[in-house]
């Protein structure tokens, strides 16, 4: 009777200390990010605007550090997306040509401008 009581013991030990061990990951390299958020986007390349209230951006990953936004609505992906992390959980685009994204788990901000294009969203999950 004593040893199952110590062995139960030490098994309610190894559970407590399995259960309670604090998780490390990065959100970045779990990709919380990835996903389909909707809100208002538009687009204007001088030629076309287009806006719509009920639009979505897709986001992707493409490689190991890359990131893709698909917007639909006759809308150009923007592609080659790189975030550095700006605070807790909140990512902010760098790089040439596509900075002013910004990105959490349940929102993204945009305001890209590549040449005479623009891209803009405001959208939540």
């Amino acid at each position: 009777m004593k040893k199952t009581v110590q062995l139960l013991s030490l098994l309610m030990i190894a559970l407590v200390g399995f259960g309670s061990c604090k998780k490390d990951k990065d959100p970045a390299t779990t990709d919380f990010f990835v996903g389909t958020y909707r809100g208002t986007v538009s687009y204007n390349d001088g030629t076309n605007n287009i806006n719509s209230s009920d639009g979505k951006v897709t986001v992707t990953k493409v490689g190991s550090t890359s990131y893709k936004f698909f917007f639909g609505n006759n809308i150009p992906d923007i592609t080659d997306v790189n975030f550095e992390k700006a605070g807790d959980n909140t990512y902010v685009s760098v790089g040439s040509g596509v900075t002013g994204i910004t990105i959490d788990a349940s929102s993204l901000k945009m305001l890209v401008k590549r040449g005479n294009q623009t891209w803009t969203a405001n959208c939540t999950r």
